[in-house]
């Protein structure tokens, strides 16, 4: 995977945090960077707090090839993203004229507030990210790419970016897991076949369901030959506990 863009998550909001709402864009944002060969290593969550909005953009945005942020880009008071990104960048955060006649053309001049007047204001030289969802959009701006923290905005705003993405050899896994299965005696074994297979990342990941618990091993990575080899020998590690090994990953 040396080849393939590297790409970090910043997800922006005080309702994360604070664990009024659970985030699954990272899930969706992960799987289809995967899918087109980019390689997601880090994800971080911080507060509406312009100063750790800011030092997070610039660390995240000179370590990585692309940074994707989630959150704050509405009309409220705390929504304080596209302001930051434009500090972290160090431009002028200012009318975007396009964007500001589609909006007031679609709301009409006297619903075209204040407050949604910030949605359409932008760090000078951003690029707007369309959506079919609503009319105020997310934009990039070098390496970021700034969408809304609404799960089906966010997707909307996605699929518009993909394309402009790049493409690198797709990310793949395969799964492998054993009802009853301990991580303390497949250990070493699993360790040898990573060691086996350093192109790939190996994990070993406990389950527990009511029917009980087990293990699943999940390979990951742009070789196919090699995870299918990998994971053949992970079936022969769960195999050797006398445990059936059943491909693919335990139901939910």
């Amino acid at each position: 995977m040396s080849n393939n863009k590297t790409a970090a998550i910043l997800i922006i909001g005080n309702e994360i945090l604070s664990g009024r709402t659970q985030d699954i864009n990272v899930k969706f944002i992960a799987t289809r960077l995967a899918a087109i060969g980019h390689k997601l290593e880090e994800v971080r969550v911080v507060p509406d707090v312009p100063e750790r909005i800011i030092r997070a953009v610039n660390e995240l945005r000179a370590a990585y090839d692309n940074l994707f942020t989630t959150g704050g880009i509405g009309p409220t008071h705390d929504d304080v993203t596209s302001e930051c990104i434009a500090l972290a960048f160090g431009v002028p955060w200012e009318k975007h004229q396009p964007t500001w006649d589609a909006m007031e053309r679609h709301l009409g001049a006297e619903n075209f507030n204040e407050a949604r007047q910030r949605m359409a204001t932008l760090p000078r030289g951003a690029v707007p990210i369309p959506t079919a969802m609503t009319i105020a959009p997310g934009f990039s701006i070098g390496n970021v790419h700034v969408m809304a923290g609404v799960p089906r905005i966010m997707q909307s705003m996605f699929a518009s970016l993909e394309p402009s993405l790049g493409q690198g050899t797709p990310i793949a896994m395969r799964a492998v897991h054993g009802i009853g299965v301990k991580e303390g005696s497949i250990a070493a074994g699993l360790s040898a076949i990573q060691n086996r297979y350093p192109m790939l990342d190996l994990g070993s990941y406990p389950f527990y369901r009511e029917t009980g618990g087990g293990v699943a091993i999940v390979a990951k990575g742009t070789d196919e030959a090699a995870l299918d080899a990998a994971i053949a020998e992970a079936e022969s590690l769960i195999a050797s506990q006398h445990i059936a090994a059943i491909k693919g990953e335990p139901p939910a």
